[in-house]
């Protein structure tokens, strides 16, 4: 996986998206349809309509940086969201871009001494 920022937002648009958009086109969408700086320095991650292509779209000190992934079988499993977009941490990106579905987490208690 790509050298991410910790500490940076990522945002994940639930609607489909057309992946013939290049750095133009995705920073409009981030600008318009999600409402947020495309110049932030947080990542903005695109899937298409079928859910096999996806596109991550980020700004650093020196310009756009589009990260792209293509898959040869299967699909993306994105979460719907009533909003058009997700937040996601770091791990969730790391899950959903390696084809890893968590349906049920569950933490048990755990013994803290004094």
């Amino acid at each position: 996986m790509i050298g991410l920022d910790s500490q940076a937002r990522i945002w994940l648009c639930t609607e489909p998206t057309g992946m013939r958009k290049s750095f133009g086109g995705l920073s409009a969408l981030v600008r318009n349809q999600l409402k947020h700086d495309p110049l932030s320095g947080q990542y903005f991650v695109f899937v298409n309509r079928r859910k096999t292509q996806m596109k991550m779209l980020y700004f650093t000190a020196t310009g756009y940086c589009l990260w792209a992934k293509r898959l040869e079988q299967g699909q993306f499993r994105v979460p719907l969201s009533a909003s058009g977009q997700r937040a996601l941490t770091l791990t969730d990106l790391q899950l959903l871009i390696d084809g890893i579905e968590v349906q049920k987490c569950r933490q048990f208690k755990r013994f803290r001494g004094v």
